[in-house]
């Protein structure tokens, strides 16, 4: 079955199953797929609130998501976007087995939120508050720039990606971020095994409050007050600006500008600083 033309009414495919949508209009009408199955929808445009809820198989390709599709994808499973422009704003939530490939999120504040088993690829995001407490994560050439990214996520790998915003992966667990750029005050604190691998970060009081917390040939450019209460394993390619009292564990960097160690706070046997020759 295959749907095309202009749609206007509120719920207009309501249940459909195992269909195409192709070459399509949906209106402000709310809701036009919503509680539906086995749907592939291409080269469509979405305009009204709640496109896609409670939906499941929905293989998206090409389409747009005006800025009036709020709320588009909410409590779908086996959701995939491909080649997709994305203006609306809260755009997913509460889906799981989630692939994003080439897609654009242009005004996406709260976006992608308690979501599983994500897989992201070439994706640009604009947008405060991105995949709060999200799991199961693996991303690829990620873009984005927003604040409080990846609040209370766990199982995340990053790859070949830029993330600019202050407080990105706060309250984390098991977060890798391989061969990406972070600029942002605040990065990382209160999270568990975060590990930075061939990275370069700017951030001012940046991970901080951190249990294992692992640095490998990584770059900390403008990086001040870095490592407070983290336990920490740094191997540092070039110099850190500032550090300030890390709970345990091991630095080395080429130069530390100002190196603060407070013996009444913490315990200086179980820091080690080596600076290369």
């Amino acid at each position: 079955m295959t749907f095309k033309g202009l749609f206007t009414d509120e719920r207009a495919l309501f249940r459909t199953d195992a269909a195409e949508v192709t070459d399509a209009v949906f209106e402000e009408g709310e809701s036009p797929l919503k509680h539906c199955s086995d749907i592939i929808a291409s080269n469509t445009i979405f305009r009204g609130k709640y496109p896609l809820w409670y939906s499941r198989n929905i293989t998206v390709r090409g389409c747009t998501f005006g800025d009036g599709a709020r709320a588009g994808m909410w409590y779908t499973n086996h959701l995939s976007l491909t080649d997709t422009l994305c203006c609306a704003q809260k755009c997913l939530r509460r889906c799981s087995s989630v692939t994003l490939e080439n897609v654009t999120f242009t005004d996406a504040p709260e976006t992608l939120w308690d979501c599983s088993g994500i897989a992201m690829k070439n994706v640009s995001v604009n947008g405060d508050y991105l995949a709060m407490n999200c799991r199961d994560m693996d991303i690829d050439r990620l873009t984005l720039n927003g604040k409080y990214s990846f609040d209370g996520a766990k199982n995340v790998t990053v790859r070949n990606s830029t993330i600019i915003g202050r407080d990105a992966f706060w309250n984390c667990e098991d977060i890798t971020a391989e061969n990406c750029y972070f600029s942002g005050a605040y990065l990382g604190w209160n999270s568990k095994r975060l590990t930075f691998k061939n990275c370069t970060i700017e951030s001012l009081q940046g991970m901080c409050y951190i249990e294992d917390l692992v640095l490998i040939n990584c770059k900390l450019v403008n990086t001040t007050l870095a490592f407070e209460y983290s336990s920490v394993n740094a191997d540092i390619s070039g110099s850190i600006d500032s550090v300030i009292n890390p709970s345990c564990g091991v630095i080395k960097a080429d130069s530390i500008g100002e190196l603060t160690i407070d013996k009444e706070l913490i315990d200086v046997n179980k820091i080690s600083v080596i600076l290369n020759k």
